[in-house]
């Protein structure tokens, strides 16, 4: 057992220095992936029987923010935050209108020059990107969110994991993943140990590890199991800008084109190239929501030949065009 767990399971010698941890409030955050990072500070606090983490609520200007549920949680502008915080959270959801924070900006770049450690929780990563504070970082962003960051930040390449930790740079997917991620970090100040015993409180009997997987596996998305069909349609999800012909995915997963059609009607009940193309259409809606690229350029990121094919093609699979999509 480390000094630092001993310390805080027998409160004999004083435990290490507290921490002020901040979370930067987006309208529309989401509530769970909020809640899952500061309840682990909460119960670290209730555990050691006095305060080590201290929590900071701020957002762009102050004043009341809105979670995507509805919870009102007050906070302090920005600008305010202290120096010598030890971690400050940008904390945003699904809503890609308020990613453009530009005018935090400054704060967190000065902040950055000060020393204090910046994460980003389920699309916070994005604003961090917008920002300019992870060139040059590995870091990683909720996975809904992942196309519209590599569009508007071709450089940038988020790590499939459930969070990550790149020295003065901490991100995680969102969702539960931050109790994996706040377990991490407990463990660093205060031991492995003090760190189960927060995570056993709420029942976190299977902690994450970094590297984990933010989606369930293909298998189980689409209820496959054969071995080439699979490495097909993993293939179909990262070929979406130039997608591969029947006869080509067919030699890649060692079957015949004839095989391959069978297997796809027999497993999804539909057609490789139905198949296909619902998968570029699902990313394709992705960016119309979340990303400010025009139509033309979604279809080509896309792998239409023209933005009039794209339209077609959206149109039959959703009801509405793609201009329409956007606007609602």
């Amino acid at each position: 057992m480390t000094s630092n767990a001993r310390t805080a399971q027998t409160g004999t010698s004083p435990l290490p220095a507290p921490q002020t941890i901040g979370f930067v409030l987006l309208p529309d955050f989401a509530l769970m992936s909020y809640a899952s990072a500061i309840e682990p500070l909460r119960a670290a606090n209730l555990l050691a029987g006095q305060p080590i983490y201290k929590i900071l609520n701020y957002s762009a200007s102050g004043g009341t923010v809105h979670s995507s549920s509805g919870t009102m949680v007050p906070t302090t502008p920005i600008a305010l935050a202290p120096t010598n915080l030890h971690t400050l959270f940008v904390c945003a959801g699904g809503n890609p209108a308020q990613w453009q924070a530009q005018e935090m900006f400054p704060s967190l770049r000065k902040l950055a020059r000060w020393g204090v450690r910046l994460g980003g929780i389920s699309s916070g990563a994005y604003i961090l990107a917008a920002a300019g504070l992870l060139a040059q970082r590995q870091f990683t962003i909720h996975w809904e969110h992942a196309p519209a960051l590599i569009e508007a930040f071709p450089d940038l390449e988020p790590k499939r994991a459930r969070f990550v930790m790149d020295g003065d740079r901490i991100t995680c997917g969102g969702g539960v993943a931050p109790l994996d991620m706040m377990h991490a970090m407990i463990a660093d100040h205060l031991g492995l140990d003090f760190a189960t015993r927060v995570s056993d409180w709420y029942l976190h009997t299977h902690v994450g590890v970094s590297s984990g997987s933010q989606r369930a596996s293909l298998a189980e998305r689409y209820n496959v199991h054969h071995a080439g069909l699979l490495r097909v349609l993993e293939k179909m999800e990262t070929t979406i800008e130039d997608p591969k012909s029947r006869d080509e995915m067919a030699r890649f997963a060692r079957l015949s084109s004839r095989q391959l059609d069978r297997l796809f009607v027999a497993h999804l009940g539909k057609s490789f190239l139905e198949t296909y193309r619902q998968v570029r259409l699902d990313h394709a809606k992705k960016l119309l929501t979340q990303s400010a690229l025009s139509i033309s350029e979604i279809a080509f990121a896309t792998g239409f030949s023209n933005s009039s094919h794209f339209s077609r093609s959206f149109k039959e699979t959703y009801g509405v065009t793609p201009g329409k999509a956007r606007r609602t």
